[in-house]
């Protein structure tokens, strides 16, 4: 009982769409009608706001990390139930017919909330990555698929079979990212192509 209202609470509060939010508060297009149409951070940079990007990006981390915490005071499977719930309430917020965003800030959020050096560990990867390549959606799918076995490493196999099941929907979300990816058509960073 306790873990399905962990992940109930999780759901809810990874459903808070703070990309379309923010954009509104600030005057910027619906940013489902532009670019990827998707409501995470990088559709709303390209509104060309930076800053309601930036924020977006924090708080779709904040909330993922934000349900840990709080349901990690029920115990440690409390808190995974409610890792899970916000990043599918990120990804199928029932307040936009289950169109959400692609997860990689609530993913990252969701890990600091678990196990905070692992999201270090992600960080660096995704760095790397895109400083070589220049490809932002290459560097989280590299960074993600790498996530689970860094855990399972650590010791710590429970978070790892979540973040395993959690970069399986994170490629899933990508998957017309990884097809231009292998067409050659993907957008780099800095570039205005959609990803």
């Amino acid at each position: 009982m306790t873990a399905a209202l962990a992940f109930a609470f999780g759901y809810l509060l990874g459903s808070i769409p703070f990309g379309l939010l923010l954009t509104r508060a600030a005057g910027a297009p619906d940013i489902r009608a532009i670019g990827s149409g998707n409501i995470g951070a990088t559709n709303v940079l390209r509104t060309g706001r930076k800053g309601l990007a930036a924020a977006t990006l924090f708080c779709d981390m904040v909330k993922g990390t934000t349900a840990v915490l709080i349901a990690a005071y029920f115990g440690a499977e409390a808190a995974i139930a409610a890792g899970l719930g916000a990043f599918l309430g990120h990804l199928f917020p029932v307040w936009l017919n289950f169109k959400g965003g692609k997860g990689v800030a609530t993913y990252i959020g969701v890990l600091i909330g678990l196990y905070w050096p692992a999201a270090l560990v992600f960080g660096a990867v995704w760095i790397a990555v895109a400083a070589a390549t220049r490809y932002s959606s290459l560097a989280a799918l590299i960074a993600s698929a790498l996530t689970p076995l860094g855990l399972w490493f650590f010791g710590l196999p429970n978070v790892a079979a979540l973040f395993l099941l959690l970069t399986v929907l994170l490629w899933f979300m990508h998957r017309a990212n990884i097809a231009r990816l292998l067409n050659g058509s993907e957008g780099k960073i800095g570039a205005t192509a959609i990803n």
